[in-house]
């Protein structure tokens, strides 16, 4: 039976490999589609914290289409991968490729061990879709043969293999797959984008767009990301120039985008998250395997990277000015998510700044967010988070703020005056800060 008939006619079900926060929004976006769903991770504990309700993900319809899913038994989850694909008609795989940050270097460890646990539970006329972010070539050279080898069957002629990249923005995953966006696909043959196409035309408000092959489709994904990496590594160039002629970028931001062919991005601090640091090391990398060098791509990576260090640069400065010694002020750093109103640390550019400052010799940091109670590289560093913006603020000598919490945005130099008990230093890197005193002290990245 065609699969996408089965999970129309809630016979058939859907598995879901890794349910992280690409993988739960999908499985919320199944369960609100009202089709059945197995959520598979090798995370036991993960696992049972979404049975119990006790889910990190901050997105309420995705809890609630969870809630709603276990309730009505809609929604099974398993850390029996091998089990979930003799179960399912369509299994849908997020798990990562692993990056190890330092060597800029990257595994294909899960996606290999997914592959082959799907392949021994794989039947005749079963879809497979990869989701996640891969470099090029990944689906037709690696999950292919795997599955073929695993299962014994054929791709195109007993089972049908696509690519479909996920595009969502973490905080509205649900209304990105279901409305924002069209679903781009791309099939092993004509067969499988047939397959995937129907399967994803029922669930995306936008409709689909079928590309030629899965490697166009993987290098599209990537493509998104690079183009916006090297963007905002002109935005942060730009801002550094215009700190030095005494200008103000966000001035020139403004007028510059009112025309229809212009679209300055936003400075910041650096660059995080799980997909914009990585994608252009998928294409790099490749790439260099075929003797061609990404000179662009490379050095907007260059630049987004060095940001923190641009930012603790300000900071060195403004306390130089002041004669005022790293070690005799309490540090506070607003901001640990690599992006606004989420939890999401993987990756943000506020490690690297934390880590500069207590390379500083800063003795005393403290660092708040909304979002976010724990952190393994901050507390590997041996420093404190808080949700308390009070308690980060009280004492302080120093306030650096990095994220662009909406908590933030109401902030103003004389509210950090009165919380801190003092005057100290603010270098701000987002453009949150209000100074509506006339502050000296206060830097703010691309205002010279």
């Amino acid at each position: 039976m065609d699969p996408v008939e089965e999970v129309r006619s809630s016979k058939g079900w859907i598995a879901v490999y890794g349910v992280g926060y690409v993988g739960l929004s999908l499985v919320a976006v199944y369960l609100r589609k009202g089709y059945r769903v197995i959520g598979v991770d090798i995370d036991e504990a993960k696992l049972e914290a979404i049975r119990s309700g006790r889910l990190w993900y901050g997105e309420e319809a995705i809890r609630e289409a969870v809630r709603k899913g276990l309730e009505e038994d809609r929604l099974l989850l398993t850390t029996d991968s091998v089990g979930a694909s003799r179960k399912s008609v369509i299994k849908v795989v997020t798990v990562p490729v692993y990056v190890d940050w330092l060597r800029k270097d990257y595994s294909f460890h899960a996606i290999r061990d997914v592959s082959e646990k799907i392949g021994r539970g794989l039947k005749k006329h079963d879809l497979v879709i990869i989701e996640s972010s891969v470099p090029p070539g990944t689906t037709i050279n690696i999950v292919k043969p795997i599955l073929e080898e695993t299962s014994g069957l054929r791709v195109e002629e007993d089972f049908y293999l696509a690519y479909s990249p996920e595009r969502v923005y973490i905080g509205r995953a649900v209304k990105d797959i279901e409305e924002n966006y069209p679903k781009v696909i791309g099939g092993i043959g004509p067969r499988s984008l047939d397959v995937a196409s129907r399967f994803y035309e029922d669930i995306a408000m936008k409709g689909v767009l079928r590309m030629s092959s899965t490697t166009a489709a993987e290098f599209e994904k990537l493509a998104e990301g690079v183009y916006r990496d090297v963007n905002i590594a002109l935005a942060n160039e730009l801002a550094q120039a215009a700190m030095r002629l005494g200008i103000d970028y966000y001035e020139a931001r403004m007028a510059a985008n009112s025309q229809p062919y212009c679209h300055l991005h936003l400075p910041g601090p650096g660059v995080g998250g799980y997909c914009i640091p990585i994608y252009p090391y998928f294409l790099m990398n490749e790439l260099l395997k075929k003797g061609y060098v990404m000179e662009l791509t490379r050095l907007a990576r260059r630049i987004n990277e060095s940001m923190p260090s641009i930012v603790v640069g300000l900071v060195d400065e403004a306390l130089r000015r002041r004669g005022v010694r790293p070690r005799m002020v309490k540090a506070a750093v607003l901001g640990l998510a690599f992006r606004g109103d989420i939890d999401d640390t993987r990756l943000s550019p506020s490690h690297d700044v934390v880590a500069l400052l207590k390379a500083r010799g800063f003795k005393e940091i403290i660092v708040h967010d909304p979002y976010v109670r724990r952190d393994p590289v901050i507390e590997e560093l041996g420093i404190r988070i808080t949700s308390d913006l009070g308690e980060a603020l009280r004492g302080a000598g120093l306030v650096v703020v990095l994220t662009r919490h909406t908590i933030y945005r109401g902030l103003k130099t004389s509210m950090i005056k009165e919380l801190s008990g003092g005057e100290p230093v603010i270098v701000d890197a987002i453009n949150y800060v209000e100074n509506d005193t006339g502050y000296e002290k206060l830097v703010v990245l691309g205002r010279g």
